[in-house]
Formats: C-alpha cells, structure tokens, sequence
C-alpha cells in the first residue's frame, strides 16, 4: 500500500460522527471500568480540524499486566457489541502505553510515568474534557 492509500484510509469518516452517547465510545469506557482503569478522561476532538479522530480516551492503568488486560478487552468487547475490529494498536511490546485507533476514537492506556509524562489532556487542552467516574 502506498503512502497516499494508506493515509486516505485513515481519514476520518464524517459521515458516522461520533458522540459521547455513541455505541463504541459507550461500550469503550464500560471495558475500562469492568478492568479497574483509573482516571478515565475524554477528550471531545470534533472541533479540532487537525485533530486526527473525534475523541480520544485516555485511561490509566497500575501495572503491566493490568495495562494489557484492559486493552485486550476494549478490543474483544468492541468487536463483540459493535463489531468493530481495530484500525492499528501499538506499544504491546513496551507496555508503557498502549495506543488503540478505531479511527473516529483513540484510546490512550498508559502506565503513571507516561501518563504524566506526555500529558495528553494538556497537550489537547482546547479539547473539552470529560471525567468518566466509577459506574
């Protein structure tokens, strides 16, 4: 695949725009809370033209382990109520920070250090924030 097919497939579709009341966005943050994921943020992106995606999730996760179990399971709970399979993922070899694009939402599932590190939510910080409480 060439540079420009491959960029063309990762536009974003706006024609299936998304909200915070979407299936996927829903079924998204309910995997990282049945995982215990802590500090579960969103970022609203719709109004950001250089935004990449409408919505990025940001969620934190205490160990390694815990790290990868919560994004196996958004990507298996995606695929089975949405039936969404996963655009890309990365950082399953580091397991620092485990980034999952199903193109119109990224989620961002990262150790403290990184977290804090990077600084998503200031780095985006015209974004409007939500805070994704304990159900």
């Amino acid at each position: 695949m060439n540079n420009l097919t491959a960029l063309e497939s990762r536009k974003k579709n706006n024609l299936t725009r998304l909200t915070r009341n979407s299936k996927i966005f829903k079924t998204i943050i309910q995997a990282i809370h049945e995982k215990k994921g802590e500090h579960i943020i969103s970022l609203d992106l719709r109004k950001i033209p250089e935004a990449v995606a409408d919505f990025f999730i940001i969620c934190q996760a205490s160990n390694n382990t815990q790290l990868r179990a919560i994004a196996d399971f958004i990507e298996y709970d995606v695929k089975q109520k949405c039936g969404e399979s996963v655009y890309k993922h990365e950082g399953r070899q580091a397991e620092q920070w485990i980034l999952i694009d199903y193109v119109n939402v990224v989620v961002h599932v990262m150790l403290p250090e990184p977290r804090k590190f990077y600084q998503l939510e200031e780095m985006w910080s015209d974004a409007p924030a939500m805070e994704h409480l304990d159900q």
